[in-house]
């Protein structure tokens, strides 16, 4: 899909001076269009426009959602909505979740609007976009490898705790009573979705990644 200018955009923010102030300073360009404003998580999933809209603002902090729970929700459903996260703070774990979660960036909400326009742009185009300050907290990851980071179903991660536990495939085919070629068709998706050779390196990247 090919997103055309202006960018229609949805700020999700339950502090008016943010969602109020970021609609004064978009509302003269040409390239960025606010077309809602919410201040919760469940009027925005409440709403039937969604799968008109290139970009939406995520508070991290909502009255009645968790910014990274929300962003996974709204990716598995639309997932070519490019989501920016918002947050007053920004703390590295919180950061690269919202990335694992499918987040297109993260900005501090003291961003410039120079900075905010930068990464809507880049993160339209592909790019993983965050703020200065934030790029400086998260320089020691690879930001291009988050991207290659899987995401597993409820069974992979249940069979790749077990795996790291020294269960073998029979002892996890009993202990969840699937077949035996099951677990490991599962233990083959895991490989791949990883890009793992064999079962240490599954077990390291699932180590270093938070899996």
């Amino acid at each position: 899909m090919t997103i055309t200018k202006p960018y229609k955009t949805i700020i999700v923010d339950d502090h008016p001076i943010v969602s109020e102030g970021l609609q004064v300073v978009f509302s003269q360009s040409k390239e960025i269009e606010i077309v809602r404003s919410f201040k919760t998580g469940a009027a925005l999933l409440e709403y039937g426009g969604l799968a008109k809209v290139d970009v939406i603002l995520l508070d991290i902090f909502l009255p009645d959602a968790n910014g990274i729970d929300l962003c996974l929700k709204i990716k598995k459903s639309f997932p070519k909505i490019v989501i920016l996260a918002m947050s007053s703070q920004a703390e590295r774990s919180i950061v690269l979740q919202m990335i694992k979660n499918g987040a297109n960036g993260y900005l501090l909400k003291s961003a410039s609007l120079e900075e905010f326009k930068n990464c809507i742009h880049k993160a339209v185009e592909g790019e993983l976009a965050f703020s200065n300050e934030v790029r400086g907290i998260v320089q020691k990851t690879n930001i291009h490898d988050l991207k290659t980071v899987p995401r597993l179903t409820r069974r992979e991660k249940e069979i790749l705790l077990l795996l790291a536990d020294g269960k073998s495939t029979q002892e996890i085919s009993d202990t969840l009573f699937l077949s035996y070629l099951t677990v490991q068709t599962h233990r083959r998706n895991l490989l791949n979705k990883c890009q793992a050779r064999n079962l240490a390196e599954l077990l390291k990247f699932a180590k270093e990644n938070a899996l």
